[in-house]
């Protein structure tokens, strides 16, 4: 988590002036606080090359000191995972480490024209399917016993980082619950990057602070809650959706 940018992408590759782009961690994007561009066109299906244009983007605040959330981050680790790699492809790598041994195949990436896919987009689960993503949570990295990831680096994505408390390594955190001011992540994320204020926020006072959550647009949302040995998945179109009142109409905890 803590390689650099630059230790992986080639000078080359970097604008000049984007000086501060050699201080990014790995962990910086993944938690989407690298400083780079969020940039949501990346996602339009007439991309044809969406890495190259990522690790083109510039920094646009110094690494750490924001939270900008986009799917530009995600797809510049989909290109640093590529070139460590060596020539097998990133989607290779996550079908024999993760997804297939998760009984999750014929999976529709979203690929360009040169086969990149588009990792914050991910790709369409059905509840059940995506319920096995909860199970892994639970187990530690165990699913139906057996080893998918070392539970020390799965426990990395659940702490969040200075300038977003409430954001781990692309789950969404409850950990300033009961204290936390309750928050709309989806309303807050409409925000302009410089105006959104991410301290002191959890998504539900009512519910344990150890709930993390896959969050996907339109209130699309996988919640795990280990006290509880829980994971909930709703799908759904929006329908005024609201995770606070639909966590605590699941808990019991409506006054």
């Amino acid at each position: 988590m803590a390689g650099r940018f630059l230790n992986i992408m080639p000078m080359e590759d970097q604008r000049a002036e984007d000086v501060r782009k050699s201080r990014i961690t790995i962990r910086q994007l993944l938690n989407q606080t690298d400083g780079i561009e969020a940039v949501s066109r990346l996602q339009r299906a007439s991309i044809q090359d969406r890495n190259n244009m990522a690790i083109q983007l510039p920094a646009i605040a110094e690494p750490g000191a924001a939270f900008i959330y986009g799917p530009s981050h995600i797809q510049i680790f989909s290109e640093l995972l590529r070139r460590k790699l060596k020539g097998r492809s990133a989607i290779a790598y996550f079908e024999g480490h993760v997804s297939d041994r998760l009984g999750l195949h014929r999976l529709n990436y979203k690929k360009d024209s040169r086969g990149n896919p588009l990792p914050a987009t991910g790709f369409e689960l059905t509840a059940r399917e995506w319920a096995r993503l909860g199970e892994l949570v639970l187990g530690n990295g165990n699913y139906h016993g057996r080893r998918i990831v070392p539970a020390a680096l799965l426990r990395e994505a659940f702490s969040g980082s200075q300038a977003n408390p409430s954001y781990g390594l692309t789950f969404w955190l409850n950990q300033q619950s009961p204290t936390g001011r309750e928050a709309d992540m989806e309303r807050m994320l409409d925000l302009q990057w410089q105006s959104a204020q991410w301290t002191d926020l959890c998504i539900c006072k009512d519910a344990p602070a150890d709930m993390v959550v896959a969050l996907g647009s339109h209130y699309q949302r996988l919640f795990i809650i280990p006290s509880l040995k829980a994971t909930i998945v709703r799908q759904g179109s929006e329908a005024k959706f609201s995770d606070s009142h639909f966590l605590r109409l699941l808990l019991g905890r409506v006054q």
